[in-house]
Formats: structure tokens, C-alpha cells, sequence
């Protein structure tokens, strides 16, 4: 459903996006990470039209969003990162002002209805948005998203100022609607992707790093990642004896699964398998190994990894709508 083709964004002399390719297929959670500045935002608001790509390409259901913007358009459900709210109006009016807006076809009532069930805001289908928490005019901004049941929908930061049990009920919600819609999910909270989207994109100064499932990441950069360990014996005797071992970068005590017996995590260097050079170890001191398994890196971990080189650097730019407008004042000032 969204074909992106050597997408290049320029803002004056910053290169904010560089060859950015991917796809999104109907039925899946696309997540969308990346550090501040990476060029997230700007890459959703060039598919979403709001912005024009330097050069490059996006199709949304096959139109080009730049020479068929209605068309594409009318595919698309967009959340920003700060939805775009009349705080004046109510709830309802917003959503069917949105229904108007749209064009939407399906029958009116019935179906704003069923989106305030879907996200919870039937009590308040009849209060001004400005005098609602921060949590549910998220929902709001969610549900005119939603008006119209576009094929496509992008949402940027959909839980921010949710409470946990509002962030379960909204996941789980992402979750069904990514049964028969293609979702391109935008979130700093990596729990969240890894529990949400079916693939994740990295993108680094305005570059695609990664492309995959966590376990497809995880095992592209590392042969084993992580061996947890189950050892009978004195930390203070275990700890060193684990971080002296080839391959193992760090070695952490949990939690006493039982008395004398703890659980300890080792790091493991990219490729390398220490399992038989631990247990060996381990025998030598007279050390029970009671169970070692292997376990894949975790989703913070690879994102740290890939965007180790990433951190920020003069002259990066910002994902802020109107940077655009406000480099081209600052270029016409200098001619």
C-alpha cells in the first residue's frame, strides 16, 4: 500500500532524508524508530503530502502522492505527533466536522459511533476537546484518523499522554486495526513497537539503518546476543570468573531463582559463542552450571548498536514542521 523510492529531503544546506526506501503491505504494523532528528517526521509528512520530498518518489495505493494528491490522499488516516485539534468544539462536532471533511461515505451517526467505541469516548461525546485530559485528546486526534476507515493509516506517537491501562487498550487497538489496515507506527517507546508492529524500520540521520523483525535484527548483528545462566555458587566468586571469559563483553547477576542458585546475563562480543568455554570455566572452580540457554538481543539493545554513530552532531535538524519555510526566509536574508 506505500511504496517509498529514493526519498531525499533538503532543508537549505542540511540533508535531512538520504535514499529512503521501503514498502508497507496491507494487514501489517510497520514500526517507525529512530533518535530524535533522525528524520521520522519528516518522512511521514512527505508521505502524508504535508510536505514535498526534494527528490524521490512516494505512492500511496498506487497513486503517486505528489501527481495524484486527492486520490492518495483520500487512503490515508494521519495522527501528528500533536494532533490537530478545534479545542472549541466538542467531540462531536470535531468528528463530524472530520466526516465532512473527508467525504466519508459511510453512514454518518453509525459510524462515528463505532470509532468513539473503538477508542473509548463515548462518555464524552458531548464535551468541548479543550476541557479533556491530555490522554483523551489523544483518543480524539486517533479518531478523526480513523473517520472515513482509510486503507492507510500513520500514526506518530499515538499514546503519548496516555495512562498505562489507556496505552494497553490503544496498543491492542493498533493491533486489530493492523489486521486489515497498513499501519505505519511512529514511537520512542520501544516496548511498544516490539509488541505492536510486525517489522521495524531504523532510521539514522535521515538514513535507513535496519530493516526487519527484532529476531532478524538481533541475529544479523550478533550470532547468539545474550546467554542467560543459571550458577550455583558466591557472586562474588562468579561475577569475575564470567567476565574474564573470551566473548563475553559484560556479565550481570539477577535474580536467586532458589537458595545458593542465581540467574546471570552475559553480553555476548558480536559472533562470538563462549557456551562450552563457560561451562568449562565453571567446572574448573567447581561451579554447578544448573542451565544456560541462548537469548537474542533486545530491541534497546540493537537500536542502541545501530544508532551508536547517530548521536547528535552540528548543524542536525530537527523533525519540525515549517522548517522548510523558515530555511528559505533564512536563504532569501543571505542573497
Amino acid at each position: 500500500m506505500i511504496e517509498v523510492s529514493s526519498l531525499n529531503k533538503r532543508f537549505g544546506s542540511v540533508q535531512a532524508l538520504k535514499d529512503i526506501c521501503f514498502t508497507a503491505e496491507q494487514g501489517k504494523v510497520l514500526g517507525f524508530l529512530g533518535p530524535n532528528g533522525a528524520g521520522k517526521s519528516t518522512t511521514m509528512n512527505i508521505i502524508t503530502g504535508y510536505l514535498s520530498p526534494t527528490s524521490g518518489r512516494v505512492r500511496v495505493g498506487g497513486y503517486n502522492i505528489l501527481e495524484h494528491p486527492r486520490q492518495a490522499k483520500r487512503l490515508i488516516g494521519y495522527l501528528p505527533e500533536v494532533p490537530p485539534l478545534y479545542k472549541e468544539m466538542t467531540v462531536r462536532e470535531y468528528l463530524e466536522f472530520a466526516y465532512a471533511l473527508k467525504n466519508a461515505q459511510q453512514p454518518r451517526r453509525k459510524h462515528l459511533d463505532d470509532i468513539c467505541e473503538q477508542v473509548k469516548l463515548s462518555q464524552v461525546w458531548g464535551r468541548r476537546i479543550g476541557n479533556l485530559s491530555k490522554g483523551y485528546q489523544q483518543r480524539v486526534g486517533l479518531a478523526q484518523a480513523l473517520v472515513g476507515d482509510p486503507p492507510v493509516l500513520i500514526l506518530d506517537e499515538p499514546t503519548s499522554g496516555l495512562d498505562p491501562q489507556q496505552i494497553t487498550e490503544i496498543r491492542a487497538l493498533i493491533k486489530r486495526l493492523g489486521e486489515r489496515h497498513t499501519v505505519l507506527l511512529s514511537s520512542h517507546i520501544l516496548p511498544e513497537i516490539q509488541a505492536v508492529c510486525d517489522r521495524i524500520l531504523i532510521i539514522s540521520r535521515g538514513s535507513i539503518v535496519a530493516d526487519g523483525t527484532t529476531r532478524s535484527l538481533s541475529s544479523g548483528l550478533s550470532a547468539s546476543g545474550r546467554l542467560t545462566a543459571d550458577i550455583k555458587g558466591d557472586p562474588r566468586q562468579v561475577l569475575p570468573l564470567l567476565s574474564s571469559i573470551p566473548g563475553i563483553e559484560r556479565a550481570e547477576k539477577g535474580i536467586q531463582n532458589e537458595p545458593g542458585v542465581y540467574e546471570y546475563s552475559l553480553l555476548l562480543k558480536p559472533k562470538a559463542d563462549p557456551r562450552q568455554a563457560v561451562f568449562e570455566a565453571l567446572a574448573e572452580q567447581k561451579l554447578p552450571l544448573l542451565g544456560l540457554k541462548r537469548d537474542g538481543m533486545t530491541l534497546e539493545e540493537i537500536f542502541l548498536r545501530l544508532t551508536a554513530q547517530s548521536n547528535e552532531t552540528e548543524g542536525e535538524l530537527s523533525d519540525i514542521p515549517g522548517q522548510e519555510n523558515r530555511n528559505s526566509k533564512e536563504e532569501e536574508q543571505d542573497q
